[in-house]
């Protein structure tokens, strides 16, 4: 069967297939700790009774319609308020776009600014901008960044990439490594997409920045969420944030997202979402809407869910460090956002009781389903040679208990290497 050049040469995501191939394990019988997929177990994690409690009085009230395309104006008006009083960042209800999740909403960006053989410029590893240059034909201009740094890029080695470039995508926190940028490096990150622009032609495309922040209100500790707008205003007009409540009100099922920028950017990605239809439902849109403006309850919830996703991260931390205080080769940075532990596994070329040499990380996350019971994803899923040494854990699917149980388990798989 024939089908489209792009489709026949389109990679699937490899972090929903190690998924996918652990659940299958799972509902078998096997005690897996899934730290793969960076989604949530309802029955650990679930979404404020608050926002439940709206979804179903829509639901009740008839809410089951289209909505309009471009999302509910009531839901448009409760987000862009919602990001003044607590971004500071003032945009009329207008400049929102609301969607399935932040996905559709990404991609919209892309096609709204992106034509084929477009430069992309983005860091790896990161998640999935490689699959959207791949869709939109563009040319993906991958920036490899340093542990050092915390993964997150710097100005410095963004800098040789950016001439001629259409789109720099960033995020902040960063999936898959749960950091984030720093207001110095973002400042200079910013200065550098200033500079480009001016020294455009008029009627030249502009460099444009898009701006994923969906993991924003999941900070810890003293860390601190820095956007563009905020540090460079006269960013405003080349800016397209990502935002929504996916992660940060563990809700990816409920698929609301909302994007926010220029006007005339947003009334493109309107018109290109109105003819695919990825809006989020009527009746959660309702429900956010409402949702959204409670804040007592709102910041009641971030309160207690931080503190658990922070639980599960330290865990995951600290056993990570007191196996490298005992000598294995291991290491992991200190949690700052997002609901994603960086580790580093450096044990390629060791050999398996079994007698296989472990030349991967792709053997070595089959070694650790099958030995230690933990699944976890290889920054290769991120666009990083697939024998760099870190991985990504994301704690949303699995208990606290599970964790620790796990935790056991891996030393023991590492010390059987040898």
């Amino acid at each position: 069967m024939q089908v489209s050049r792009m489709a026949g040469s389109l990679i699937g995501s490899e972090i929903i297939k190690i998924g996918n191939e652990v659940n299958d394990m799972i509902r078998k019988g096997e005690q897996i700790c899934n730290l793969t997929i960076g989604d949530f177990d309802p029955s650990i994690f679930p979404i404020p009774t608050e926002l439940q409690s709206e979804i179903t009085h829509a639901y009740q009230a008839g809410h089951t319609n289209y909505p309009p395309a471009n999302g509910m104006a009531a839901l448009r008006e409760a987000a862009a308020a919602f990001t003044e009083s607590r971004l500071g960042l003032s945009y009329s209800p207008n400049d929102f776009l609301v969607a399935g999740g932040s996905r559709p909403l990404i991609y919209a960006t892309y096609l709204a600014l992106v034509d084929p053989g477009d430069k992309v410029v983005f860091p790896v590893p990161s998640w999935n901008n490689n699959h959207y240059c791949h869709l939109s034909s563009a040319e993906a201009v991958m920036v490899e960044t340093r542990p050092e740094n915390n993964f997150m890029p710097t100005a410095d080695e963004l800098a040789p990439h950016l001439t001629g470039a259409t789109l720099l995508a960033l995020c902040s926190p960063l999936n898959p490594t749960g950091t984030v940028f720093s207001r110095e490096d973002l400042e200079a990150i910013c200065d550098l997409v200033l500079a480009e622009n001016k020294r455009r032609a008029p009627g030249e495309k502009p460099l444009y920045l898009l701006y994923d922040q969906i993991y924003w209100l999941l900070t810890f500790g003293n860390t601190e969420h820095y956007d563009p707008v905020n540090l460079r205003p006269e960013l405003r007009e080349y800016t397209i944030y990502i935002d929504g409540i996916s992660k940060c009100l563990a809700a990816t099922g409920v698929r609301v997202g909302y994007a926010f920028g220029p006007a005339p950017v947003i009334d493109k990605m309107k018109a290109i979402l109105g003819h695919v239809g990825a809006w989020a439902p009527k009746a959660e849109q309702v429900a956010t809407a409402t949702y959204l403006p409670q804040t007592e309850a709102v910041d009641g919830f971030l309160g207690a869910f931080k503190e658990k996703v922070q639980r599960s991260l330290d865990a995951l931390h600290q056993g990570l460090q007191t196996m490298k205080a005992d000598g294995l080769p291991v290491d992991s940075m200190v949690p700052m956002g997002a609901i994603y532990l960086t580790a580093r596994l450096d044990v390629l070329g060791r050999t398996t009781p079994d007698g296989q040499v472990l030349t991967s990380t792709k053997e070595l996350t089959s070694y650790l389903i099958s030995e230690a019971r933990l699944a976890l994803v290889p920054f290769s899923a991120f666009g990083t040679d697939g024998t760099s040494p870190w991985f990504r854990m994301s704690v949303g699917g699995a208990s606290l208990a599970s964790i620790e149980a796990a935790l056991p388990r891996l030393r023991a798989a590492l010390e059987r290497l040898t």
